[in-house]
């Protein structure tokens, strides 16, 4: 098995927006806010080689929608999913599968693109099936005032049109034992959580329930959450499991640390050791 960090660009969200009811004056030591109230995040994914499978997990937001659009959240850094894969030694063509934790448009607008040429949308990975839950497809194509805006129809429905989207949930996906999933629905129904087993070690992609280092705190949650009392119960769980199993925690959205171990405190959980993941052994 290989792992590499695929990195597609970072950009900016309303800092109050990703941290719920906490204070500002208190969050904003872990992750500083600009003039504009805004924090910078990273869109960090996850290509697992394993055999003749290569999975790739989430795929940022993308470069297709119109650059208006693309201003709202101040895309910067060096990242792009499709070149970050080129410089790890693959060829989208080889991808096999891509898992989508969910559906809102910074975790999968990279699995569709423009065809200019034919004026439509298409798969990314021409080769690949893409995953996600059944429950959580009807809930992005039906969607909830809460929602609708993250949930982009040109991110969605190419994918099924193409005969390319399968559910995780209902087919037999044939993932070897090294792959494990749950399912949460605090932060949107059945996002996909995907623990992978690296020789003597465990990596947890927990997507949006802990996207960054700041976000260990229990009361760390979203105000995009759509249940955010389920998603301090979730995450309470996840995090005792991360303890209990010796799992890797891999952050999807923190600009500076890719992974770390949690520890438990007398002042709740924290993280342990912390780094990127060749710290850990586990990137080669």
């Amino acid at each position: 098995m290989r792992l590499s960090v695929i990195d597609a660009g970072n950009f900016k969200l309303d800092g109050g927006a990703m941290f719920g009811v906490v204070p500002k004056s208190i969050w904003n030591k872990s992750i500083p806010a600009d003039e504009n109230n805004m924090c910078n995040f990273k869109m960090r994914c996850l290509l697992v080689e394993e055999g003749s499978r290569l999975v790739l997990i989430d795929t940022g937001m993308g470069e297709k929608q119109p650059e208006k659009w693309q201003s709202y959240y101040y895309r910067n850094g060096e990242g792009e999913l499709k070149k970050s894969i080129r410089e790890s030694g693959y060829d989208v063509s080889e991808v096999t599968d891509v898992i989508l934790s969910h559906l809102h448009f910074d975790h999968c607008g990279g699995a569709v693109e423009w065809d200019p040429s034919k004026s439509f949308y298409r798969p990314v990975f021409p080769s690949a099936r893409y995953w996600t839950h059944s429950g959580h497809y009807a809930s992005a194509i039906h969607p909830n005032a809460r929602e609708k805006a993250t949930f982009l129809e040109e991110n969605i429905q190419p994918l099924k049109e193409a005969g390319q989207l399968y559910f995780i949930d209902q087919d037999p996906h044939g993932f070897s034992e090294a792959f494990e999933f749950s399912y949460t629905d605090g932060h949107t129904e059945k996002m996909i959580l995907t623990q992978i087993r690296y020789g003597d070690k465990k990596i947890m992609f927990g997507a949006d329930t802990v996207p960054t280092f700041a976000h260990i705190h229990i009361p760390y949650v979203m105000s995009y959450d759509i249940a955010p009392l389920k998603s301090m119960e979730e995450k309470t769980a996840l995090l005792d499991h991360l303890i209990r199993e010796d799992v890797i925690l891999f952050f999807d959205h923190d600009v500076q640390h890719e992974a770390c171990r949690i520890v438990k405190t007398d002042r709740g959980y924290r993280a342990g050791d912390i780094g990127n993941l060749a710290d850990f052994g586990l990137k080669f």
